[in-house]
């Protein structure tokens, strides 16, 4: 917004306007940075305390270097007790925290605002146990997923959740977003994987419910306040995980289909057919493919269909599972619901499919700037929202796409851009919310809201939702060091 006064410390690279100019939201009354406060943290943390201006800059940025925060300190912990110390500080200081794990998200939940302090997990990376019997894992929360996942095939299992960003995410992220994913139609999300957690509190009180229980019915479920909350209510620092077998025989299809109608029956015939088997359904537009075509160099296999469906299998026995599979594509070939496809079963060929899939959010990052929306709606009127906004904003954005998680009833909307504009903005929102609120839809189904949506958190939840949200923010968060201006609209 031209001719808000950004806060002090904003200078820097001009490559991304800051987010407190941007979106003219105001710096709350926390404490400035002193040389006192470096030289406490430098006395705790030796060599983990990061102050130059571009060390600390690619902490500022987020990923789709959409919004930048103006932080001056980067402080990285390596166990609980250091957290807990770091937070007891700032507490009573009134030094605000932003807890950052590996700064992939795609709200502005993960990078500073003003001047807030990044508290980084990346050094938090250490597997703590593992439990082949149950399938338990207890790591902390800088564990990067991929890497877990790695150390999980070696014993025979895997990571209940599998993400694009999977390379750089971490774990502790993950929770706090309560992230879904491409396998959450089979594993289901994290607040029932998720067994236990370990917390540190805004004051820098520990709070270890790092149980690795599966059935624990003792009083509230705390753990569930801290999963999906963004940060604003805890630093967690320690996950207690269920983690399932490793499949034995894992194949993927990848079809094409000539229209949305189709791809939802041919969901719905997969459904019934592959049953306890099928573990992922992705579709993509054509506009999706050749993005990914164009900016990555990478091709399909199946070309000229207006839509692409992704559907994946895990099973234990090969033989039982080619068969289903089989059986399931000859009849969805045969009645006209898919007109052209491929099928893998080897490791190699797998991962060059889902690479179709899981690149699209990088291949759109080459067109400009990108609006993404993560929404819920029911599966039926999923793409309706993609030809709407397609209509609505004609030639004023250069692409409006739509991919997803159709099994969850998951629409990833993007909308692209040659720069950011403000006129642009103000068309697709609050439109878009309003359209899914139409539908009783969420207008998050997994990023979570960060900053960038956080005003518009009515269209999903009623008034006193919202209020006893805040009322817990309050009781947790008393100075609301943690994370401020993201998540929940300011309390009255």
């Amino acid at each position: 917004a031209p001719g808000v006064p950004r806060g002090r410390g904003c200078a820097g690279s001009r490559e991304v306007v800051p987010t407190c100019e941007r979106y003219a939201v105001r710096r709350l009354p926390f404490a400035r940075l002193a040389d006192g406060d470096v030289a406490f943290f430098e006395r705790l943390m030796p060599g983990r305390v990061v102050t130059g201006e571009e060390e600390v800059k690619p902490f500022n940025v987020d990923w789709l270097k959409s919004v930048r925060g103006c932080s001056q300190l980067v402080l990285k912990p390596q166990t609980t007790a250091e957290v807990s110390q770091i937070l007891r500080y700032c507490h009573e200081r009134n030094l605000a925290v932003n807890p950052q794990g590996g700064n992939t998200g795609l709200v502005g939940g993960s990078v500073p605002v003003f001047d807030e302090i990044i508290l980084s997990t990346a050094l938090m990376n250490q597997i703590i146990s593992f439990d082949k019997v149950s399938g338990i894992l207890v790591c902390q929360a800088g564990c990067v997923l991929e890497r877990l996942n790695e150390y999980l095939e070696e014993q025979g299992f895997i990571m209940p959740l599998d993400l694009g960003a999977k390379g750089s995410c971490h774990i502790g992220g993950n929770v706090a977003t309560n992230a879904g994913g491409l396998r959450l139609l089979r594993y289901g999300s994290l607040r029932g994987t998720v067994l236990g957690l370990e917390v540190v509190l805004a004051d820098g009180s520990t709070l270890d419910c790092l149980t690795s229980l599966r059935k624990d019915n003792t009083g509230y479920d705390l753990k569930q306040l801290f999963i999906g909350s963004e940060g604003t209510l805890g630093v967690i620092t320690a996950v207690s995980i269920l983690c399932p077998q490793k499949p034995k025989a894992v194949n993927l299809a990848f079809l094409g289909c000539q229209s949305f109608a189709k791809v939802l029956e041919t969901f719905t015939t997969c459904r019934a057919m592959l049953g306890e088997i099928l573990s992922a359904y992705e579709f993509m537009d054509e506009k999706c493919m050749e993005l990914v075509e164009r900016h990555l160099k990478l091709s399909s296999p199946v070309t000229d269909s207006p839509f692409y469906v992704l559907i994946e299998t895990s099973g234990s026995n090969s033989t039982h599972d080619e068969e289903k599979l089989n059986s399931f594509l000859e009849q969805a070939m045969a009645s006209g619901l898919v007109t052209d496809g491929t099928v893998a079963t080897d490791d190699k060929k797998i991962k060059v499919l889902w690479g179709l899939r899981e690149r699209i959010t990088e291949a759109l990052t080459h067109e400009g700037y990108v609006y993404k929306y993560d929404i819920s709606l029911p599966v039926g009127k999923l793409y309706d929202l993609v030809t709407d906004m397609r209509a609505r904003l004609g030639q004023s954005a250069k692409n409006v796409v739509g991919y997803g998680h159709l099994g969850d009833g998951n629409l990833h909307l993007n909308i692209t851009a040659e720069s950011y504009s403000h006129s642009l903005l103000d068309a697709i929102e609050p439109f878009v919310y309003e359209w899914t609120a139409r539908c009783s839809g969420s207008i998050s189904a997994e990023h979570g809201l960060g900053f960038k949506k956080k005003q518009f958190i009515q269209y999903s939840k009623p008034r006193e939702a919202v209020v006893l949200m805040q009322q817990f923010k309050a009781m947790l968060d008393p100075k609301g060091i943690l994370n401020p201006y993201k998540m929940l609209p300011s309390a009255p």
